[in-house]
């Protein structure tokens, strides 16, 4: 019989396993850290064009995977898609510095400013991936736009041979397009590039058989897209969403456990049978049994020896389980793996640090601090995706919610948010275009419309269905603790 952990060592066994999943887009993928969800079958399949997710759901993780062989052959065999093992794959854009296979961001703003247009850019990308003699032979991506500008009936021809020979060779061509949001500092020019791509895109899914692109994209840089580009539209239909469940988030946290290179990994292992263990020759990989992965009430059990059983005292103040997930959701109820591993590497910490003898290896209260440090990260990060909602929210400290609506306008006008915001977006805006305004709010005068916008990001909440000075709003924990707002029974704020 294996012989259980103790509450130290589950502890240092999170903590290495967890080690760096907040910087996880600058790890590349292991065998060991692929672990894959259910709902995530669709953003593989090779003709889903477009990846939608927020920041930290595993878009970058996704991209690597596909680059790396024998990620892509596991993903195959798990998710019974065998058109992956007949793939072709080159990035077509990502946050590798000096890659041979793209212009980054600083030679993309003077490939644009010597007069490339985005589309010629992206073509000269996907015929250099190709083959294209002239172009891998061109000493720089300037020469390559140059004489795709001039060749455009060789580049097409160029094209319908790559088509063909794949077909003969029964394979797939596939470009990934990765970390898009760096792709210029012009928020509009950004948008322009964003949607040329996606139209070549479009035109390889429908007019080619063996070429295909795969763009990972924030859902509203998507948006922001379709607005330049309304066919964009048509490539909605079999676009995938990384989204996570409860299920997945902790199946994700018991892969991570059972995968560390540590003898108690082993043993954690052998706490519930049936565990897949590695193919001979192949990389190591332990995918844990379907129970673990699936059935909330065998995590739950599972998950009760690791951390307390009750937020409190008793069952009445929650159980970690189902509170964990529950405050780690935007007002949209999506969640980030990110979120959620953070703060359980830091209750770890928490733990160890002021109750190192404690019964289990997470305190209740030290679950709690995890999510207040998962918030600091989470608010971090959606300020670097859209800085205006700094400006929004940071005038609410010292808030109570929910609060409602006319309060959060009458603060907003004290503080003169809309000047504010205009002269954030000022810098972006073209005077004849002003719907392409993307670093902040499109309506920043307008500020019920504002608030609608925050509710949509997943930043406010609406308590009723009332749209006035009435209408109660709600600031998830997720955003509410590192923004400094305060709720009647709710986790504290961070020294009080």
């Amino acid at each position: 019989m294996t012989e259980p952990l103790s509450p130290g060592e589950y502890r240092d066994l999170m903590s290495r396993a967890l080690e760096g999943t907040v910087d996880a887009d600058t790890r590349p993928p292991t065998p060991h850290t692929l672990y894959m969800p259910d709902a995530h079958r669709t953003a593989l399949y090779v003709d889903s064009t477009v990846v939608q997710g927020d920041r930290g759901v595993g878009k970058t993780f996704w991209a690597r995977s596909l680059l790396i062989p024998e990620l892509r052959e596991a993903a195959a065999t798990e998710y019974r898609i065998n058109r992956l093992t007949r793939l072709r794959v080159t990035p077509g854009f990502g946050m590798d510095v000096g890659s041979p296979h793209y212009p980054g961001p600083l030679v993309l703003p003077s490939l644009l400013a010597g007069g490339a247009l985005p589309e010629e850019i992206w073509y000269a990308v996907l015929l250099a991936a190709l083959g294209q003699p002239e172009l891998r032979a061109a000493d720089g991506w300037a020469d390559r736009v140059a004489w795709l500008r001039t060749n455009a009936g060789l580049a097409e021809a160029t094209l319908a041979r790559a088509d063909a020979e794949a077909a003969a060779e029964d394979i797939v061509h596939l470009l990934v397009f990765d970390g898009l949001e760096h792709l210029h500092t012009d928020w509009d020019t950004r948008n322009r590039l964003i949607a040329e791509l996606l139209r070549i895109a479009m035109r390889m899914r429908f007019g080619t058989r063996n070429i295909r692109l795969k763009v990972f994209l924030r859902p509203d840089m998507f948006d922001a897209a379709k607005q330049l580009f309304p066919d964009a539209s048509k490539l909605s239909g079999n676009a995938a969403r990384l989204e996570w469940t409860r299920a997945d988030l902790y199946g994700l946290l018991f892969h991570h456990l059972g995968n560390e290179e540590a003898e108690t990994a082993g043993r954690f292992r052998g706490t519930m049978g049936g565990w897949q263990p590695p193919s001979p020759g192949a990389p190591v990989r332990h995918v844990p049994p379907p129970a673990l992965r699936n059935d909330e009430k065998e995590q739950q059990r599972l998950f009760e020896r690791i951390a307390d059983p009750y937020m409190g005292t008793n069952v009445r103040q929650g159980r970690p389980y189902t509170w964990l997930p529950n405050h780690l959701t935007d007002s949209n109820d999506r969640i980030s793996p990110r979120s959620f591993l953070k703060a359980l590497s830091e209750a770890a910490e928490i733990t160890r640090r002021t109750r190192p003898s404690h019964t289990r290896a997470l305190h209740h209260d030290a679950i709690r601090g995890g999510v207040r440090e998962a918030s600091t990260v989470r608010v971090d990060q959606i300020v670097e995706d859209t800085p205006w909602v700094k400006l929004a929210i940071e005038p609410l400290k010292g808030c109570q919610v929910p609060i409602a609506q006319g309060k959060i306008i009458s603060i907003w006008k004290d503080r003169g948010l809309p000047q504010l915001l205009r002269e954030e977006s000022a810098r972006y805006t073209q005077a004849d275009r002003p719907e392409l305004v993307r670093t902040g709010p499109r309506h920043p005068d307008d500020l019920p419309r504002l608030v609608q916008e925050l509710d949509d990001l997943g930043v406010l909440r609406r308590r009723d269905h009332n749209v006035d000075d009435f209408s109660l709003l709600d600031l998830p924990d997720i955003y509410r603790l590192a923004f400094g707002l305060g709720r009647l029974g709710g986790i504290p704020l961070a020294g009080r």
